[in-house]
């Protein structure tokens, strides 16, 4: 079942963010707290999945890692090409707040195997020792090196390398130059970021993530309208219903979406949480069953816990479904 918000509620009050594209002075301190980004950032499991990287290394397509250059700065992105006869559109993948994950990789290649040239940029690039990315940062053992490299990252880079990013994978020999971009949690926000910082953008695929919003910190949340006027792709959106962080910001951005006359879709998926894409993967490990232990309340709260985790599972996996459908459809029609 899908939901699509079409309400015209009053502005979502009582969300301590910061926030200004305009100024962009307070962007990863809403990220940071707008997203599942807490005092235990993010771990090796948030970077790495073996799930994933299984299901990669089975691909046919052709992948490669490229270093993107933006002045200085070289921007390792991983890109995979479609078996295609013909010139294709690109993708840019935005990554989780967790940095390039193998996870991220996978759905990379899922996408070139739909028919895209996909590209996704570690953002983290240059951040981590001896100017390493996401990878390096992990490796130092720090749980925090990530969510630290991330809080730091400035909204303005983070706009240039993407647009580096566009440049170059617009102008591949294979590409018809087309460009699109989806990111996902962190990267929804980035996305929806991005769009306004790249008018000629064919699509911004936004999940689970925020519009730009230029309140400050204890004032009522209020949705960047001159921000959202710069944008000149249609953006679609693809939320989870039991994501009330995210959610609550959808009728006041839809508001003014549609004061602007921006095409803005958002389709929230019933029953599941944030992350949905990631969680709800086929090949992601399903809850495992407890082992009675012969403790009757200890096992009574096992088995709850796990049949909750497994309804959770169950949602995310149709809701992942779902969403890769109208993605894909989406994505045909440009």
């Amino acid at each position: 079942m899908l939901k699509r918000f079409v309400s015209s509620c009053a502005q979502v009050a009582g969300i301590g963010l910061v926030f200004g594209v305009a100024s962009c002075a307070g962007l990863q301190a809403q990220e940071l707290t707008h997203h599942h980004f807490d005092s235990a950032a993010a771990m090796d499991g948030d970077v790495t999945q073996g799930w994933a990287k299984d299901q990669l290394s089975k691909s046919p397509r052709h992948r490669e890692w490229v270093k993107v250059k933006n002045g200085n700065r070289e921007v390792n992105s991983f890109i995979v090409y479609p078996e295609a006869n013909k010139k294709a559109t690109a993708v840019i993948v935005i990554h989780e707040i967790f940095g390039m994950s193998d996870w991220v990789q996978q759905l990379t290649d899922e996408l070139a195997a739909a028919g895209y040239i996909a590209i996704a940029p570690d953002l983290l690039s240059g951040m981590g020792p001896n100017g390493g990315g996401t990878a390096e940062l992990v490796a130092t053992g720090n749980n925090n090196a990530v969510g630290q490299a991330i809080r730091a990252l400035p909204p303005d880079q983070i706009a240039t390398d993407l647009n580096a990013v566009a440049d170059y994978v617009a102008k591949l020999p294979a590409a018809n130059g087309k460009v699109a971009v989806g990111g996902f949690c962190w990267g929804g926000s980035q996305t929806f970021f991005f769009s306004t910082r790249r008018p000629s953008l064919k699509a911004a695929f936004v999940f689970y993530g925020s519009a730009p919003i230029n309140n400050a910190q204890g004032e009522p949340y209020t949705v960047d309208k001159a921000a959202l006027s710069k944008i000149g792709a249609p953006v679609y959106g693809f939320y989870a219903e039991n994501d009330m962080r995210i959610d609550a910001t959808i009728p006041p951005t839809t508001d003014a979406m549609k004061g602007l006359s921006k095409m803005y879709d958002p389709v929230t998926y019933a029953g599941a949480g944030h992350g949905f894409m990631r969680g709800g993967e086929p090949n992601a490990p399903p809850p495992t069953a407890p082992t009675a232990k012969g403790d009757e309340a200890g096992d009574k709260k096992a088995s709850d816990d796990y049949e909750k985790a497994l309804a959770s599972y169950k949602a995310n996996r149709k809701a992942r479904d779902d969403a890769w459908a109208r993605w894909k459809a989406l994505l045909a029609k440009m």
